[in-house]
Parts: C-alpha cells; sequence; structure tokens
C-alpha cells in the first residue's frame, strides 16, 4: 500500500485540521494517530514527547500520524474542555480509514491527547492503543473505565509532577484486561532526559 508523507490541513468538524502524516520506509502495517497534551499549556503536535512517539511508530513500520487539535496551529475553532477534541480526533480517523481502507487505526495520546484517546477508542475503531501519562486526576469520567478489550500499554514515570503516579497505577491494577505498564524510575511528566529509552520501549510495543 502506498503512503505519501503529508503536511497540511483536512476538513473537520469547526473548520480546518492540521495533519502532519509521515510514512515509514516500507510498506505500512497500521496507522498510529497521535494526540498531543493540553491546548492551553502549550500542547501541540510538535511536542517533544509525541514527536518521540511519532519516531518509534516509523522505525517500527507504522504510519505516524499527528494534528493539531481545534485552536491549535493551523486547526481552527476553540478549545472545548474535550468535547470538541473528541470530534476532531474521529475526523481524523476517518480521513485515515478513507485514505487507507483495510489498514488498522492505532491511537496514541500524551496526557490530555490520552485523555481524548479513552474516550474516543471505539467510536474511532481503534486496534490498539498506547496511553502516555493518561490524566486521569484532571478528567474523573476515565477512572470508571474498567475494561478495554483491544491491545493497549500505558508508559509513564514515576516521578510524574503533573498526573499522580500512584493514581493511574491503582486504576491500572483494577482493570479487567490489564495493559502492558512500562514504568520509567524517575522520570519526569516530559520525560525529561528519557526520550530513548520511551522510543526504545513504543518501538517494543509496536512490535507486537
Amino acid at each position: 500500500m502506498d503512503c505519501s508523507a503529508e503536511r497540511g490541513v483536512i476538513s473537520g468538524p469547526v473548520g480546518d485540521l492540521e495533519i502532519w502524516l509521515e510514512c515509514p520506509n516500507v510498506t505500512p502495517k497500521a496507522v498510529m494517530i497521535i494526540a498531543h497534551p493540553h491546548p492551553l499549556y502549550g500542547g501541540i503536535m510538535q511536542n517533544k514527547v509525541v514527536h518521540t512517539l511519532a519516531r518509534g511508530a516509523l522505525n517500527s513500520g507504522v504510519a505516524a500520524l499527528r494534528f493539531n487539535f481545534r485552536g491549535v496551529g493551523k486547526s481552527g475553532g476553540e478549545y472545548d474542555e474535550g468535547r470538541g477534541e473528541r470530534q476532531d480526533l474521529l475526523a481524523v480517523a476517518k480521513w485515515v480509514q478513507e485514505q487507507f481502507p483495510g489498514l488498522p487505526v492505532w491511537l496514541s495520546g500524551f496526557s490530555f491527547g490520552a485523555g481524548v484517546v479513552l474516550r474516543t477508542m471505539e467510536q474511532a475503531g481503534a486496534e490498539k492503543l498506547l496511553l502516555v501519562a493518561p490524566p486521569l486526576n484532571l478528567y474523573p469520567a476515565l477512572n470508571k473505565i474498567k475494561q478495554i478489550d483491544i491491545p493497549w500499554s500505558v508508559l509513564m514515570g514515576d516521578a510524574d509532577e503533573v498526573i499522580p503516579f500512584e493514581q493511574v497505577s491503582e486504576w491500572v491494577e483494577k482493570q479487567q484486561i490489564p495493559p502492558d505498564f512500562r514504568v520509567f524510575p524517575g522520570v519526569s511528566h516530559f520525560f525529561h532526559g528519557r526520550l530513548v529509552e520511551l522510543r526504545g520501549a513504543v518501538e517494543e510495543l509496536m512490535a507486537k
């Protein structure tokens, strides 16, 4: 299947959505959509953790599609407290399914983006899930999720200063189908100085 890199905009629910599609050097085995952190706190698709997730996917033969939520970069609209952002993600997933029919769609997100992914995974038709520092403390509804039926993984530093590690760890333990839980000792929210380790973990998880 041909995969041509693309950077531009697609139609979204309230205007343009800026995307950045990158393709591996081989025929992709899936497309991983990556959702960025909180738009009101500098979250953007060029975020270094998001960039690392994309590199890990590409190194594993997976196409990586980053995008900017509404109101960020060239994406139209305004921040909508996660509600409209879920619609943004679904629009991106629909575009991917139209461009790459039959190719699995995987979802990934960091912080705020992980929360959006968790609440849209079923509607988006995701076949694999990769969450980095899911924001359970910021969005209580996420704590009610007790079963995820697709292969999934959670990556987090145990020194995260934004999202309490203990809360995420307890949530993971309650899951009926546990994820592949990767803990990075001494690592902060943005994985300062440890991005190479994060990329290596992503590559390993993408290979499964």
